[in-house]
């Protein structure tokens, strides 16, 4: 019975569908210093029954304030981003073998890569979320969520 569990689980949790939502993201937020840090906010973010829908009904006028109004409800986003720690790393890793992102390690970002033959299905949600934490620090998000970066 737990073949079955897992095997259901990695058909929906799999780095060919949320690489798209990585690159996604990535695309809208900009570039900043240690953007890399966002990354395991965006998988549990996005599939999140609640926000995810919420994300993707955003507008411009939305803020983090506004989407994330109730975190009452994201009481369980540490135990998320532990979870979804492992699919993050391998979604990462996709991106950047397909070309869609690349890397700057001297202020540990993630930037899209504009050359890229290899086009990704833009994921709304996760584009939403790229352009709400935008103009915030991760020492920002990271506190106004509630939660501790790994």
């Amino acid at each position: 019975m737990s073949s079955i569990v897992d095997t259901l689980y990695e058909l929906k949790y799999n780095p060919f569908e949320y690489g798209q939502h990585i690159a996604s993201f990535y695309t809208a937020v900009g570039e900043s210093e240690n953007n890399l840090l966002f990354a395991p906010l965006i998988i549990p973010l996005c599939s999140h029954p609640i926000f995810g829908q919420k994300l993707f009904n955003s507008n411009k006028r939305s803020t983090i304030w506004s989407v994330f109004d109730d975190r009452a409800k994201l009481y369980d986003l540490q135990e998320r981003i532990h979870g979804f720690q492992t699919l993050t790393e391998q979604c990462i890793q996709y991106c950047l073998i397909n070309d869609w992102l690349s890397v700057n390690e001297q202020i540990l970002s993630i930037l899209p890569c504009n050359d890229s033959d290899s086009k990704f299905t833009c994921q709304k949600s996760a584009e939403k979320l790229g352009r709400l934490l935008g103009g915030h620090s991760v020492v920002e998000v990271y506190a106004f969520l509630g939660v501790k970066p790994r």
